[in-house]
């Protein structure tokens, strides 16, 4: 197979993944159908903040004749939910992309402030809407649950993000090209582990580190999946390049590249770090499957 095409179809792959574990993490925004004077329109809820950032939940409508509340509590405990009323504002958006490319200065629509948590802490909350219809009660039963973080530079995000996703792209192009014979899927194995080397186990703990306060909280100092992920990747790519040191041999670094796309399509921050009210400690691992299935399926 000719070299643009290997390019191309390892792109779309690469970008098809990282599409797919953005879209379906338990971080990304929630998207909400609400019903506002009759009129159906779509907002997202907030379900992770830096501590950078406006705490606050947002309901994207220009309506300004509607009423509504939001109802919050942290997450896991026997608190009573506090009520939060929602003001119509606009803030201006500073941005030179999105001021001078898309022509966005500022964002309006309807705020509610929640309380700062620390790093790892969570509150879940629902909201309710009062128009000339009466009033609707939105995500009682299922509550949205947001995630705080503390703030990580750009300077070591921004790299963090980009070398992953050229990790990808690379063990991607890699395997496609084992699985045709072509004779640089060597040269691109050991791109595939610098990179995701340097993304991973670099720049990674650092980011954790900001977000949450610890370096590492994989194995065998705990289970957040994205530290265990990383880690059972970096292995594979590791034995994929060692077995292919004097003499090729595709079928490692396919296996190698099928895994990598494996784990890394599992959605980003999956039992991640949580703070526990209770014992004060961050803590990581399977409990969080079950609140995460509910948070999906909400």
């Amino acid at each position: 197979m000719k070299n643009f095409l290997l390019w191309f179809f390892a792109f779309i792959i690469t970008i098809a993944a990282a599409y797919y574990q953005r879209k379906t993490g338990p971080t990304y925004p929630k998207s909400c159908i609400i019903e506002v004077n009759g009129s159906a329109r779509e907002v997202n809820l907030v379900r992770s903040l830096g501590l950078d950032e406006r705490p606050e939940v947002r309901l994207k409508t220009d309506d300004t004749t509607i009423k509504a509340t939001l109802y919050y509590k942290r997450y896991k405990t026997t608190d009573d939910y506090q009520a939060s009323k929602f003001t119509y504002r606009t803030y201006p958006v500073k941005s030179f992309i999105m001021n001078r490319i898309f022509k966005i200065t500022e964002e309006k629509g309807f705020y509610a402030e929640v309380p700062q948590q620390p790093p790892a802490g969570k509150i879940q909350y629902y909201f309710e809407i009062t128009d000339s219809k009466g009033t609707t009660t939105y995500l009682k039963e299922n509550p949205v649950v947001i995630r705080f973080k503390g703030a990580v530079p750009a300077s070591i995000l921004a790299p963090h993000i980009i070398l992953m996703f050229v990790a990808m792209l690379f063990s991607t192009l890699a395997g496609l090209m084992g699985i045709f014979r072509h004779p640089k899927f060597r040269k691109y194995s050991l791109w595939t582990l610098a990179t995701l080397f340097l993304g991973g186990m670099i720049l990674g703990p650092l980011v954790q580190k900001y977000a949450f306060g610890e370096f590492w909280t994989g194995v065998p100092f705990g289970w957040d999946l994205t530290d265990n992920k990383t880690l059972i990747a970096l292995i594979f790519w590791i034995i994929a390049v060692l077995m292919n040191r004097k003499k090729e041999r595709p079928a490692y670094v396919i296996l190698a590249s099928f895994v990598l796309l494996l784990v890394f399509s599992i959605p980003h921050s999956v039992l991640g770090s949580e703070l526990d009210y209770v014992s004060g400690e961050v803590t990581q691992g399977l409990i969080f499957i079950f609140s995460y299935k509910i948070s999906k399926n909400s």
